[in-house]
């Protein structure tokens, strides 16, 4: 609309100044409707032109073969225009009342009108050419040409005979002042179609600014996001470099704070994310960039001179994010929370220059720094990159197992009555064979899998293969299949469970479901509706590693459990814990190694128990598990047992 506005004005002025010039020798006069109707034809008239060519404009910025049909629009665009500029010069003429016999040439009236029309469309074709990029000035010059050429031929096209010249000095007189007063309106119209474009330039220009703020800035904390800090992270290493001057790029991760949100809300957890980034920033500096990268994760990208600077400020950041924080619970009261957080480190140019390269290796550090107790610090270290690809090499050999099958195995742990000395069962533990580093234990390739996101994978391949297994033994032995607190979270659980047990057949009663309290504190209700579809199936529930310190008496009351494992920790106590002894009648009891636990057990009425002193995990043959041989296996050495640690 501005663009049209500002075109149809600027036309018409050029029109009637033109007319300005004109000398026909006899009294004129201005029709005034007409003159009103030929300003407003142009700005009409080029409003479906432009938008044609917009569309022309747009639609060349795509596919190339959509290149020609986009010119052609442009060319149509141009010629539309063309003719609103011929429409305009000819109701502007039809308003002009001369004291004399008006002649038109119809010939030159159509050459006018067919170089008008074709000369805008060479300029709307030049501009459509280059568009996306800056319009040459060129395609003005064209457009100019095409307004001067219609003009000067449509005043070539008539001729007029005076009929007399009385009043021509002062018909004369008042056409200048009729034509100047015409052409002055179109000025100051095309003046505010100017200035309305400066002012949404300015509007859109203020927008762009606060768009680029919020695309830009952390919402939670207003602290850079991690789309500013890659950029700000790229200059300040380029300013480094030009300088020789040297930087930090920190990589921060919160402590403790998944026990936030969880006790306190997501509310709560809000609240101390902005609190500990007020502080982390103020801790860095005003010369340092701190963003929060998502989460409870944050990053500083910070210049130093000397190692004791830089090391001044780490230790303001580990005050920063250890020092309590109170938050306001709600309801008017308080409540204090301590964090704490894990830093590593990596220094340009040392550490690398890139700031891929430097984002990656604090990255390394940091993992460090959490994995090592009593460690809130790490500086990157050449080494971890030989971990880092260890891991990654490790990660694509498990993911391609998981996705084969090949060197994914079940071993089984004998479970068997204390009192009758019969089999009860036994539990499915998972083991993976490495192509050529052998057995890889599950302390390493678990933990690798939940990083990787692979444990609902691997619990649905483990429960199809161990009721696959289970159900060609020869004896209706019960099989028990540890569940993750990540599978036991989703709602597809139970269906799981029924197709597998309809695909192999096995009986629902001899399969056993095992989760630990960790798997059911987040979300009681959901792990409850959970579980008991599961035992609406026949499938019997157990709960594992009672006695690690988040067991309750509730839990016990409120789970439709089965069976209840005690943990081998647990175990360790009973010859001297009366406490402990005290839960012992209706559990089974995990990690029995001695036989004077065995005899405990046996005397305190406990049902089952399982153990290396039982029967060690052995892998699965066409007569099922051997619990003879397990049993007959040698004493467990000092250090864990790797089923423990499954």
């Amino acid at each position: 609309m501005l663009c049209a506005l500002t075109l149809g004005a600027a036309v018409w002025c050029t029109h009637f100044i033109a007319m300005l010039a004109h000398r026909p020798g006899v009294p004129v006069s201005f029709d005034a409707v007409l003159t009103i109707v030929s300003f407003l034809v142009p700005i009409l008239g080029a409003i479906p032109g432009l938008l044609l060519a917009a569309s022309a404009s747009s639609g060349s910025r795509g596919a190339a073969e959509e290149a020609p049909l986009s010119h052609w629009r442009a060319v149509a665009g141009g010629a539309v225009v063309g003719a609103a500029i011929a429409a305009m010069h000819y109701t502007g003429m039809a308003a002009y009342r001369v004291e004399g016999i008006v002649v038109w040439n119809p010939s030159v009236i159509a050459l006018s009108v067919a170089l008008s029309m074709t000369i805008s469309a060479a300029a709307f074709l030049l501009a459509s050419t280059y568009a996306g990029q800056r319009v040459p000035r060129a395609a003005g010059g064209v457009f100019a040409l095409a307004v001067l050429s219609l003009h000067f031929t449509g005043m070539a096209a008539v001729t007029i005979t005076a009929l007399g010249t009385a009043g021509t000095e002062a018909a004369v007189e008042a056409q200048h002042a009729m034509a100047l007063a015409v052409a002055l309106a179109g000025l100051i119209v095309m003046t505010a179609g100017g200035f309305a474009f400066l002012l949404d330039r300015r509007s859109q220009t203020e927008t762009v600014r606060r768009l680029t703020h919020l695309a830009m800035t952390d919402p939670l904390t207003g602290l850079p996001n991690r789309a500013a800090f890659a950029e700000r992270l790229a200059r300040g290493l380029e300013r480094a470099a030009a300088v020789s001057a040297r930087a930090a790029v920190i990589a921060i991760d919160l402590d403790r704070f998944k026990e936030v949100n969880d006790t306190h809300g997501h509310a709560a957890g809000d609240a101390a994310l902005r609190a500990i980034g007020q502080r982390l920033a103020a801790a860095v500096g005003a010369n340092a960039c701190l963003a929060r990268m998502g989460g409870d994760e944050f990053a500083a990208l910070l210049p130093f001179r000397t190692r004791s600077g830089l090391d001044a400020v780490i230790a303001r950041l580990e005050a920063a994010a250890s020092a309590p924080v109170t938050i306001e619970d709600g309801s008017g009261g308080e409540f204090t929370v301590t964090l704490g957080a894990s830093f590593g480190i990596a220094c340009f140019p040392e550490d690398g220059t890139d700031p891929g390269q430097l984002t990656n290796n604090a990255d390394l550090a940091l993992y460090r720094a959490k994995a090592l107790p009593f460690t809130a610090h790490c500086f990157y270290d050449p080494s971890m990159d030989a971990a880092a690809r260890e891991k990654r090499s490790l990660a694509a050999a498990l993911r391609e197992a998981l996705a084969s099958g090949g060197g994914l195995m079940l071993h089984y742990q004998l479970q068997a009555s204390v009192t009758a000395g019969e089999i009860t069962g036994y539990e499915a533990l998972l083991r993976w064979r490495h192509p050529t580093r052998g057995m890889i234990p599950p302390s390493v390739f678990i933990p690798l899998a939940e990083e990787m996101g692979l444990i609902p994978a691997l619990g649905a391949w483990v429960l199809r293969r161990a009721c696959t297994e289970a159900a060609a033994w020869p004896h209706p032995w019960r099989v028990a299949v540890n569940v993750s607190p990540l599978q036991l979270a989703d709602a597809s659980l139970p269906g799981l469970v029924a197709e597998v047990l309809a695909e192999t057949g096995l009986a629902a009663e001899r399969l056993e479901i095992e989760l630990t309290e960790t798997a059911i504190v987040e979300d009681q209700e959901r792990a409850l509706s959970i579980l008991r579809a599961i035992k609406a199936l026949g499938v019997r529930v157990a709960l594992d590693d009672f006695g690690t310190g988040y067991s309750s008496l509730k839990t016990l009351r409120s789970f439709p459990f089965d069976k209840i494992k005690l943990d081998r920790f647990f175990m360790a106590e009973i010859e001297s814990s009366a406490e402990a002894m005290a839960v012992i009648r209706s559990v089974l009891a995990e990690g029995v190694e001695r036989p004077e636990q065995l005899a405990i057990l046996r005397a305190e009425g406990c049902d089952e128990a399982q153990g290396f002193l039982l029967g060690r995990p052995s892998p699965a043959v066409s007569s099922g598990p051997e619990p003879e041989a397990a049993a007959s296996a040698p004493r467990p050495p000092d250090a864990a047992p790797v089923s423990e640690a499954a």
